[in-house]
């Protein structure tokens, strides 16, 4: 199997794929990151994907037709409900599908039998994703010392803690290359000044499918010193085994985990305030209402449909959103 690229739709224990000589591609970050995003989204209406499904599943569709992709992983049980008619489409274009699930009430016996059943059949065992998780924790705990640059030091800037973070769903599809990446990066943060703001704000949220958010909150004296789903992708921190890891990864499971973890995180960074992206279309919009009731912390709620710029309307809001949180400090 070396070098075959395997194409993922949410992260996945990728160390199974790894260890069997596979390339992960995260079809998320091959759309997001494609010049036209727009231009995969429209072809995936023309193919006939109706306008009122989620644009992310659309951009999924033609990443993986553009990148050829011939085996796929789909998370079928712990993201999007999408993701059953897109196996069905890419299945019957001839693409092979895999599923794999998440227990929604993170029964750890289940989820071992998933991981078991991935590494199987990639021809692996389990104690060979192991070896590579062990082989992946470095790179792992460096993008955390990243984190802790954003957040505690300031000489990293939201948007690129967004980055390395969200690279590490695949790790760009060749770990060591990332690893040199990323340690390229740390060099350089780490000689820089910090940077001076003086609101903090969490992004919490499924990544923003528009551009602008982060640069914008920065042109307002702000930074972003959380990026709640994007850290859960890095996997942060130590674990015993690959079970543990995927376990304590709160994106797939009841939203009472996530927000566990966003109350422990924004308390620790000392957040003023919150911006919680949902995606247009979406049934985890619904969970704002959540969020709102028992994170005690001002929220502002941005939503969005197609990629392209933050359009004015949002820009607005989040200019007032930081006028808003600036006042209150004020008082």
């Amino acid at each position: 199997m070396a070098s075959r690229e395997i194409g993922i739709t949410s992260t996945v224990p990728i160390e199974a794929i790894y260890a069997a000589g596979g390339r992960v591609v995260d079809l998320n970050n091959v759309f997001i990151e494609n010049e036209d995003a727009a231009s995969l989204v429209d072809a995936a209406e023309r193919r006939g994907f109706p306008e009122s499904s989620c644009a992310w599943i659309k951009g999924i569709y033609s990443a993986a037709k553009h990148k050829g992709i011939r085996t796929l992983i789909a998370v079928t049980e712990g993201d999007c409900s999408n993701t059953h008619a897109l196996m069905e489409v890419l299945e019957n274009e001839g693409v092979d599908t895999i599923p794999f699930q998440y227990p929604f009430d993170r029964d750890r016996g289940f989820l071992a039998l998933q991981i078991e059943k991935l590494a199987r059949g990639f021809g692996v065992a389990v104690a060979d994703a192991e070896r590579l998780r062990e082989r992946l924790a470095p790179v792992r705990a460096k993008v955390a010392e990243i984190d802790r640059l954003t957040w505690e030091e300031g000489r990293v800037s939201g948007f690129e803690n967004h980055y390395y973070q969200i690279c590490c769903s695949d790790m760009k599809g060749d770990p060591g290359a990332f690893e040199r990446e990323v340690d390229a990066f740390l060099g350089a943060a780490r000689g820089r000044e910090p940077r001076a703001c003086d609101l903090r704000l969490a992004y919490v949220g499924i990544p923003p499918i528009v551009g602008g958010i982060y640069s914008l909150v920065e042109t307002y004296g702000g930074a972003v010193v959380y990026n709640e789903l994007q850290r859960q992708f890095a996997m942060p921190g130590p674990r015993d085994d690959l079970v543990d890891q995927y376990l304590v990864y709160t994106y797939p499971y009841h939203f009472r985990h996530r927000l566990e973890d966003i109350k422990a995180e924004v308390a620790r960074r000392r957040v003023d305030g919150v911006i919680h992206y949902v995606q247009a279309f979406c049934f985890r919009q619904i969970e704002d209402i959540i969020l709102r009731q028992h994170l005690g912390l001002p929220v502002l709620t941005l939503e969005g449909n197609r990629p392209g710029k933050l359009d004015l309307r949002s820009s607005v809001r989040i200019e007032a959103f930081l006028d808003m949180l600036r006042s209150h400090r004020q008082r």
